[in-house]
């Protein structure tokens, strides 16, 4: 197998156990509220949440505003009156950032890749989320560096993303990296339109 000198590894669904943390964030939340939550609750706000991603990676939305209009969107249809706002901006990423739960394995991947390779965490995801996520998990003395979209100033799938890294990272020559993600949309097409394997 060929080794890399470079791993670009997606945070969420990769390595991460999002689906996991995403459920105990709106449980949370919820119940801070008084809310009754269950499956169907979840499986709502996931479709809603997912075609919000879907629209930020098309450009058609902005990050800012997606952290708000999911819960606009998902508290009209189940009749909720809390502020969209204040638990879009501040609450819920608040309980997001809690966890950190790993997927079966992650950590023994990046432990054997980090002794021959460079990891570097690459995500869409909310800057102050993602780095608390990473820096209190196990994963954190593994991975070299993160980069969030949001500090980029473009996100995956678009190269002017993975142009950022590699600038950061100093590496000219791409055929020495490789980007690892669960999203054709984002990770991998991202990855394909910026020369990478």
């Amino acid at each position: 197998m060929r080794r890399y000198s470079i791993y670009l590894l997606d945070a969420d669904e990769t390595l991460f156990d999002f689906r996991r943390a995403e459920r105990e964030a709106l449980r949370k939340v919820f119940a801070a509220h008084g809310f009754p939550f269950g499956e169907g609750v979840l499986e709502q706000y996931r479709e809603i949440n997912e075609a919000l991603w879907r629209a930020l990676e098309r450009g058609e939305t902005t990050k800012d505003q997606l952290q708000v209009e999911r819960f606009v969107q998902l508290f009209q249809q189940i009749g909720h009156t809390a502020d969209p706002e204040q638990i879009g901006r501040e609450e819920y990423p608040e309980a997001l950032a809690e966890g950190n739960f790993l997927l079966p394995d992650a950590l023994d991947v990046c432990r054997e890749l980090s002794g021959t390779s460079t990891l570097y965490l690459t995500t869409n995801g909310i800057t102050r989320v993602q780095k608390q996520r990473l820096r209190e998990s196990e994963l954190a003395s593994y991975i070299t560096d993160i980069f969030v979209s949001e500090e980029a100033g473009a996100a995956k799938p678009q190269k002017a993303y993975f142009d950022y890294v590699f600038l950061q990272i100093g590496l000219k020559d791409r055929s020495q990296a490789l980007i690892v993600g669960d999203s054709l949309t984002s990770d991998i097409a991202g990855g394909a339109n910026a020369g990478i394997d």
